[in-house]
């Protein structure tokens, strides 16, 4: 009897050293650094464990599919593989890899959205987005917060276009609430009307609220604004508020959005202003100045009288050989 019972605490010893050191290699080949030596970016597809196994291993990410999926079932109580696009970085472990699939976040692609873009120019840039998908028409004007969004591989453009629409509309309700109350704009609205104008006027932002200041004292004034951008926009039916000259036919333009022929504001936006332009025009600089002209060297000159104005004009015009 005591022989047998020696024998059976030999057999569970050496049944408990092998499962351990089953553990210990299973561990070691869990958690061993791989030979790959640079990062890779994977689009891992819905399907079967033997499925994404097979894209790992074409895609250079692991080495052995079976082994793949045997440490997946082993560790299934963990949580499912998820299909995506994800970064897998060098040296990274089958415990790694494993961890990215479950748990880690997709990689992330980026359209950005420049200050002083028309609807279609927008729309453009996001039909054009990579790894996004579907089509968009041009939203609104002004309707845009221009910056930076970001998105993962298979994402509408309608859905990014949402968010961007979404954000303007904080964006702009948000500042109207902090407003200087003694402007004279007298509406959200109103406010990225003029924002887009002056967007158009300047790429210094340190310009904005003296642009802004101008046009808001034409305003109280009654005088037309007179702003070239919304002549070129205009001009071009909307396609453009920027970048293109300006012909005498264009000043006599009877569009409703052409500032030298209509009095006071245009009937909307002439493009999507940023955050910073909507500021501008929410707390104008202390100004009495009516007029601006380029400098030809960059930036603007203001003044208050007329006068002064064609001698500015005149300066600029030397300046750039005309």
């Amino acid at each position: 009897m005591r022989r047998l019972r020696g024998r059976f605490v030999l057999i569970l010893c050496a049944l408990v050293l092998t499962v351990n050191l089953a553990m210990m290699g299973a561990n070691e080949v869990l958690q061993a650094p791989s030979d790959r030596g640079e990062s890779m970016d994977v689009v891992v597809p819905a399907g079967t464990t033997a499925e994404v196994a097979r894209a790992l291993s074409a895609a250079g990410v692991i080495d052995d599919p079976l082994v793949f999926r045997a440490a997946v079932f082993f560790t299934r109580k963990q949580g499912p593989i998820r299909a995506g696009e994800y970064l897998f970085p060098a040296r990274a472990s089958l415990q790694d890899i494993m961890r990215i699939l479950r748990y880690g976040a997709p990689v992330e692609h980026q359209v950005t959205i420049p200050e002083g873009l028309t609807g279609a120019q927008i729309a453009k840039i996001l039909n054009a987005a990579p790894d996004a998908r579907g089509h968009v028409a041009a939203p609104p004007e002004g309707a845009v917060l221009p910056q930076t969004y970001a998105y993962t591989m298979g994402t509408s453009r309608s859905a990014i276009l949402l968010r961007a629409e979404q954000a303007m509309d904080a964006a702009v309700a948000a500042a109207w609430a902090g407003r200087d109350k003694t402007i004279i704009l007298t509406s959200p609205d109103q406010a990225v009307t003029l924002a887009s104008i002056v967007q158009e006027e300047t790429p210094l932002a340190a310009e904005l609220p003296k642009i802004a200041a101008v046009y808001e004292n034409r305003l109280a004034m009654g005088m037309k604004l007179q702003a070239d951008p919304t002549v070129i926009f205009a001009a071009t039916g909307g396609a453009a508020a920027d970048g293109l000259p300006i012909f005498r036919a264009d000043l006599a333009n009877a569009s409703p959005y052409n500032t030298y022929v209509v009095e006071g504001l245009p009937p909307g936006p002439i493009c999507s202003p940023g955050l910073a332009a909507i500021q501008a025009v929410l707390h104008p600089a202390a100004s009495d100045a009516l007029f601006f002209v380029a400098t030809g060297t960059g930036g603007h000159v203001f003044s208050k009288d007329f006068r002064q104005h064609l001698a500015n004009v005149a300066a600029y015009r030397a300046v750039a050989g005309q």
